[in-house]
This record gives C-alpha cells, structure tokens and sequence, in this order.
C-alpha cells in the first residue's frame, strides 16, 4: 500500500522593528496584556504584529532552489527489484498457459485463475484493511477487469490451443507500443513523429512475421493475439490512470474482486462442460498463471512501477519477450524459427525507440 507523507509546518508571529523580535508558536497566539510584544503592538509603536488567526506568516527560508521529487536510491533499487520480479512472472505466462491447458479447457482454466487469484487479492485486502475505491473508480475498474483479467487470459489461451509460445511472444511484444498509444490517445497527449515512426514501424514488423509464419494469411490465433493486445493495452493505460489515484496494487486486487462473482459461476459451468484430465503440468501451470502471473507478478510490477516510474519500468518489459522464447525453448522444448528471435529483437529496437523520443 502506497502511504502518503504530510508535513505539518509550525506557525509563527513575526514581529518587525526596532528591539522586536520574531516569536515561533505551534498554532495562533494572543500577546499577554503588559507583555512585551503586546506593547509593539500599540498605537504609535515603530512595529505591529502580522496575527490573523491561522494566516500567520511562516519564517523565512532561504531558497535552495525547486524540490527534487525524485525517488531515493534505495527506493529506485527496490522498485527496480519489484519491477523485474514482474517482468519474470509475465515471461513465464505463455509456458504456463499451455501446460495449463494439458488439463483445463481455455474458458476453465481461465475462470478458475481469475477465481484464485480474486481469492488472494481478496485476502491481502482485508488484511490490509483497504476501504472500498470511491464510487467513481469503479468503471475505471470495470475497464482494468475486462482487459486485463478476462479478455487478455481467455484471448492468449484460445491462441495458443494452436499458435506456438515463441509466436506469441513475438506479437505480443507490441504490446508496450499498443499501450504508449492508447494512453496518448487517452489522456489527449501529442506524441513526436519519431515516436509514431518507430510504433508504426513495429506494427508492420509484427505484421510480417505473422503472415509469413501463417503461410501469408492470418491465423485464428493470430486474431486472438491481437484482439488480446487491444484489450490489454485499454486495461493497462486505465489501470495506469488509476495508479495515480490509489496505490497500483489496489487497482488490480479490486480488478480482480469485482470479477470473482461472475468467475465463481464461470468456473462452475466451465468445468461441467470442459473435460479436466489432471496432469502434474496442468496443475503447476494452473497454479503459476493464477498465483504467479495474474496476482504475483501484476502485484509487484505495480509497486515497482510506482517506484521507479512508468517510463523506467517500461525499459525493464522490454526483456520479456526474449525470456518467453527462453522458456519456450527450455521448459516446451520448441524450436524457434530463424524469424522469431529477429522479430523479437527488431520490436525492441522499435520500443526504445518510443521510450526514448520526446512527447
């Protein structure tokens, strides 16, 4: 939970003239009848006192200049820490997905992880003793639940029944781009022509490598993909106007507990329709996308982008992508194409590019 700091300065009476002197006092303060600053304060004194109830004149400051809001070093660590933990757990989403789906159909098992990692996020709450969001957050929420909770996991599992992890990984590496775009066009921001450039630019490189892994058309599973990648990028760019107004993990904990009545019920007409054939994998890989990806990882990316800032935490997601086609490759056994890693690597250069060119 983020907490905010407050400083309270002290009041003061600051008398001028010759012999006054300047009194400080914890609040508003009447002179004494007979005291010395009450006799300053009489007609024909060479000075009077500034005493306006709570509109008491503050001493003096030297100035040193703006204050610098920028985080301490030991926060920038932390942060960068939390923020890579998040970078890791959202790597291993995909590889987690496809062994879930050894045991769960798609809508089960994306109905019984949204349902344990509500139940997670429910407790930290509590625990926590978090008050309810106000009224007016609540569709911000709605938005966050929608793409981030259920469309992004339902759309990525029905994907990747038939598009391999590397594959996926490639196209929704463009999801930083997708995002930056819809939070330019959210909150009205003008983004420099280098910036569109390079977003356009990536766009057309994952456009490629899609049609010609697809054998020059695209796959359902590539439609999947990129409805997931809109999706995505609304909750995200909703999620991070509403990290400006509460801590980021709340945003996501009550995402996720605004959706558990309608998982609860998705999850008891899933299973009753989908066969659930119980395998090591499918458990680990259930247990990974609802503990790990969806409550772990969003949990500590959130605090690690307050931390550091979104800019600096969007660099850190630059590596996810190349991880995935790691696991891919050590934990599926996969065979990459020649194309994936210099797709991958192309829509980084493309990201940074974004990241760093001026709005």
């Amino acid at each position: 939970m983020r907490t905010h700091d407050s400083a309270t300065a002290s009041d003061a009476i600051a008398v001028t003239g010759p012999g006054a002197r300047t009194a400080g006092a914890s609040g508003p303060s009447t002179p004494a009848p007979g005291s010395r600053a009450a006799a300053s304060q009489a007609p024909g004194s060479g000075s009077r006192a500034a005493v306006a109830g709570s509109r008491t004149a503050a001493p003096r400051v030297p100035d040193s200049g703006p204050v610098s809001r920028a985080p301490a070093p030991d926060s920038r660590r932390r942060g960068t820490l939390l923020a890579g933990l998040g970078v890791v757990a959202f790597s291993l989403t995909f590889p987690s997905t496809v062994w879930g789906l050894e045991s769960f159909g798609p809508w089960s098992l994306v109905a019984v992880r949204s349902t344990l990692a509500a139940l997670l996020a429910g407790v930290f709450l509590l625990a926590g003793r978090v008050p309810l969001p106000e009224r007016r957050h609540w569709a911000g929420l709605a938005v966050v639940a929608g793409g981030v909770v259920i469309g992004f996991p339902l759309l990525t599992s029905l994907a990747l029944q038939t598009s391999t992890t590397s594959h996926a990984a490639v196209v929704v590496g463009l999801l930083p781009l997708t995002t930056a775009a819809f939070a330019a066009l959210r909150t009205g921001r003008r983004p420099s022509r280098t910036f569109w450039i390079a977003a356009v630019s990536g766009a057309v490189v994952v456009l490629g490598f899609t049609l010609a892994e697809s054998g020059g058309a695209l796959s359902t599973g590539d439609l999947y993909l990129f409805g997931a990648l809109l999706v995505c990028a609304a909750g995200y760019t909703e999620g991070g106007r509403l990290a400006g107004l509460m801590p980021g993990w709340q945003v996501i904990g009550w995402a996720l507990v605004l959706c558990l009545p309608l998982m609860v019920a998705a999850s008891a007409v899933a299973l009753s329709l989908e066969p659930v054939r119980l395998n090591a994998h499918g458990v680990i890989g259930l247990v990974w996308v609802a503990a790990g990806s969806t409550f772990f990882g969003l949990y500590v990316w959130y605090r690690g982008m307050a931390a550091i800032g979104i800019p600096k935490a969007s660099q850190l997601q630059l590596a996810q992508p190349l991880l995935t086609l790691v696991w891919s490759v050590t934990l599926l056994g996969e065979t990459l194409s020649p194309a994936a890693p210099v797709a991958a690597v192309a829509v980084l250069v493309c990201i940074a590019v974004t990241q760093r060119s001026k709005s």
